[in-house]
C-alpha cells in the first residue's frame, strides 16, 4: 500500500480513532454540561465522522481497482466533508456561535460529491 491508498487508510483510521474518543467525551464529559439539542448536534458530528472515516478505509482498499482520479477525488471530498461538516458542528457546540451551522451544508455537499465520485470511480474502474 502506497501513495493515496496509504494516506486514505491512515487518515480514515486516525479519524475513526478520534471519533471514538469524541463520542466517549460527549457521552461522559459533555452529557452534564450541554443541553439535549447541543448533545444531539455533537453526536451528529461524531456519527458522520465515523461513517466517512470508515468510507476512507474502504476506499483505500478499493483504490487499486477504481478509476484513480475519481477515486482520489472521492477520498479528498470525504476528508473535506469530515473537516467541514463535523468540524463546524463541534465548533457550533463548543463555542455557542450559531453561525457555524451555516458552514455545515458545505461539508454535507462535500460528502455528496465524495459518494458521487466513488460511484463514477467504480463504474469507470
Amino acid at each position: 500500500m502506497d501513495g493515496w491508498e496509504r494516506i486514505f487508510a491512515v487518515a480514515g483510521a486516525a479519524l475513526a480513532l478520534t471519533a471514538v474518543a469524541l463520542g466517549a467525551f460527549g457521552a461522559h464529559a459533555l452529557q452534564t454540561r450541554l443541553d439535549e439539542r447541543a448533545l444531539e448536534i455533537f453526536e451528529t458530528g461524531v456519527r458522520y465522522q465515523t461513517s466517512h472515516a470508515l468510507a476512507l478505509i474502504l476506499l483505500a482498499a478499493l483504490l487499486p481497482r477504481l478509476h484513480t482520479g475519481l477515486g482520489i477525488g472521492s477520498g479528498i471530498a470525504f476528508l473535506l466533508g469530515i473537516l467541514v461538516f463535523s468540524g463546524s458542528l463541534y465548533l457550533l457546540v463548543g463555542t455557542g456561535i450559531s453561525r457555524w451551522g451555516a458552514v455545515t451544508p458545505i461539508g454535507g455537499t462535500a460528502f455528496l460529491i465524495g459518494w458521487l465520485l466513488l460511484i463514477l470511480a467504480v463504474l469507470r474502474g
